[in-house]
Parts: structure tokens; sequence; C-alpha cells
């Protein structure tokens, strides 16, 4: 059925500064991606022209499906949850509405945020992972949500790590990294698809010497597969992954 990576994020804005690396490596190895952000980033601190909460969220969504298009995903999704509340929200339910949808598009590969939060220490970074690590181990579970199709088990769950703190932040506690990365290739991709987020441009222009020292690489852990194995250092996030 071909290759598939799923990539479960917060707010927009997650799948470019964040994962924009490996979802634009895979589009270019042709295998199909999905990203599904949980919020609108209506809560951001970078609010660009808008005048309310939901004209920001209105503008975020368009700057979340020209920034996924510029990655080349496949698929794009953006859930009704508040921005900076997810710690609030059903933690059952949202994992319930991750398994439909790895059930229903069947990736091989998962990533998201590691249980530290990024680089910023999020708190709906730090949930967004608990459901989707949860989501991941219980869409093949018999005993969990019946209703949301039938059953599917991906093969690899990772969690973003990283390499380097931001000197104004709170500093995470990242897990070892596994997986290094090198997306040199895609790396003007990834910041074009930031530069699609205008209501952030602060954001982006703050950030910037961190991505010119950093920026070629992404770092993730395994966190979970079928079948048992030790840790090791790879540079593809598909290695020994199956088309099934």
């Amino acid at each position: 059925m071909g290759l598939k990576l799923l990539c479960v994020v917060a707010h927009p804005d997650d799948e470019c500064f964040a994962f924009g690396g490996a979802l634009a490596l895979a589009a270019a190895r042709g295998i199909e991606t999905s990203v599904i952000c949980l919020t609108d980033g209506q809560a951001a601190t970078h609010r660009g022209s808008a005048s309310s909460g939901k004209e920001l969220g209105a503008m975020r969504r368009a700057e979340f499906a020209a920034s996924c298009k510029v990655l080349g995903v496949a698929h794009h999704e953006l859930l009704d949850y508040q921005d900076a509340q997810l710690e609030f929200a059903n933690l059952s339910e949202v994992a319930g509405k991750l398994v439909a949808r790895i059930r229903s598009f069947r990736p091989q590969v998962v990533i998201t945020f590691g249980s530290d939060g990024g680089l910023n220490t999020h708190p709906d970074h730090t949930v967004v992972s608990a459901a989707t690590t949860a989501a991941f181990h219980w869409a093949a579970s018999a005993k969990r949500y019946l209703e949301h199709g039938e059953l599917y088990q991906p093969q690899r769950l990772y969690h973003l790590s990283t390499s380097y703190f931001m000197p104004d932040r709170p500093s995470p506690i990242p897990a070892p990294w596994t997986v290094t990365l090198d997306i040199s290739s895609v790396f003007e991709r990834k910041q074009e698809a930031f530069r699609a987020h205008a209501s952030q441009a602060p954001l982006m222009e703050r950030t910037k010497p961190i991505f010119e020292k950093y920026g070629n690489e992404e770092y993730y852990t395994l966190l979970a597969s079928p079948v048992p194995q030790p840790a090791r250092q790879s540079t593809d996030l598909f290695e020994g992954v199956a088309e099934i």
C-alpha cells in the first residue's frame, strides 16, 4: 500500500518549525504524509493583523494549509480543541480521535512531540505527546474504540528530541535521540513553510539564529515498535519498516 507518515502536533507552525524536515524529506521520497493539528492557535502571542481570537484562528488555519502545501503534505486536518487548554481536555477522547485517524490512514510511522513539551516546554505539546502515544498503542487493541474502524498497528512511534535549547526559554529534558535526520536538502523548504505563517513572523525572526546554527538536522527518539529491538542510531525514520 506504500509508505505513510503521520505527524501529530498541537498548533499551526509546529508542523514546520518542529517537523518540517521529516515531512519534506518523506514527501521527496514519495511517502504519503498526513498532519493532524489539535488546535487553531488562537492563544498565540503573535497575532498578526487579527483583531479577535476567532479572526486569528481563521488566519492560522489558512497559514497551516499553506505551510503543509509547501512541505508536500498529502493530507492535513485541524481539530477544534482550545489552544493553551489541552491539559484540560479529555485525554481518552483525544486519543480516541487519533485512533480513528490512525486506523483510517494506516501509517507505518507516527511522529509527535516528546513528553518534555519540545523546545518551549509547552503543556499542549506534552498532552499531544501523551494522546498520540496512547493512540499508537490502542489503535491495534480489540478493547479500545471498536467504533473507530478496523484495528491497525503502526510499526514505529518517534518522539521529537533536540540537541540544543532556546536561550530565553526554560530548558526541556529531552530523551536521547536515536535518529539523526540530515535535512540540509530540504532546509530552505522548511523555512519557506515557516514563512507561510505570516502572523508568526516575529517568532521566525527571533528564532532565525537557531535555525541558521542548528537547522540542518532534526532529532527523533524511537519510542515504540511491535518488534522488540535494542536502541541504536539511525539516519532514517523508515529503516526496517515494511510496506504493509
